[in-house]
């Protein structure tokens, strides 16, 4: 749920530029899914504001599934887009770019290990593409970019212990990064997973507030 969050920072950035490709990873790459396909700020807010979202993350596989396929009915990327899956038992972190991706990548970069089972794709078995990273910089170098503006929510402590755990890959010391953080804490993992009126439009506040900090950084 914190990447309701980074709805609030596309409300201040889609103005003021348009990006040449988008990457994201677990309910990010939903979000630049939607972005990719055209939906303006008011469309992405209204996504998270919509309660709806809280029956996805009621554990239940056919919920996940559901609005994995409504925004592949009713989005297609404008502009190239990846998202990351991690495949298992293999534990490897795979870069899928349009139009290869489907309804079923949109699940599996959202399918939380432990939380939903493994969506099968090509006969292969895939999760979250945050568990090897939530903010996949490497995926973006390798589809091209050179400059990256980094919207991370996930910046809690639990989080800075997974990624010092798990090493996530890293991009090149060439991309040059622009990172958006939350200036405060979002909340706790009982909030990250379960949806609240009060908390998504807080957070979209927030997402507001941090990009408009940020603007001085982005030269267009």
């Amino acid at each position: 749920m914190f990447a309701a969050w980074e709805a609030g920072v596309w409300k201040v950035l889609a103005p003021r530029f348009r990006p040449d490709l988008i990457v994201g990873a677990s309910s990010g790459a939903w979000n630049g899914w939607a972005i990719a396909g055209g939906a303006s700020p008011d469309d992405l807010v209204r996504e998270w504001r919509d309660s709806s979202i809280a029956a996805t993350w009621l554990f239940r596989s056919d919920l996940l599934t559901r609005k994995a396929k409504d925004l592949f009915a009713r989005f297609q990327p404008r502009l190239p887009f990846g998202l990351t899956v991690v495949e298992v038992p293999r534990f490897h972190a795979r870069l899928v770019c349009s139009p290869h991706v489907t309804w079923r990548h949109l699940a599996a970069t959202c399918s939380i290990p432990g939380a939903f089972p493994a969506v099968v794709i090509e006969d292969r078995l895939f999760v979250d593409g945050g568990l090897l990273g939530s903010l996949p910089l490497w995926a973006a170098e390798e589809m091209g970019a050179t400059r990256a503006i980094a919207v991370n929510c996930l910046t809690g402590t639990p989080f800075r212990l997974l990624r010092s755990a798990v090493r996530p890959r890293q991009p090149s010391g060439s991309l040059n990064v622009i990172s958006i953080e939350p200036s405060e804490r979002l909340g706790s993992l009982h909030d990250t997973l379960c949806w609240s009126r009060s908390n998504i439009e807080r957070w979209i506040e927030l997402g507001e507030h941090d990009a408009k900090r940020a603007l001085s950084s982005i030269t267009m």
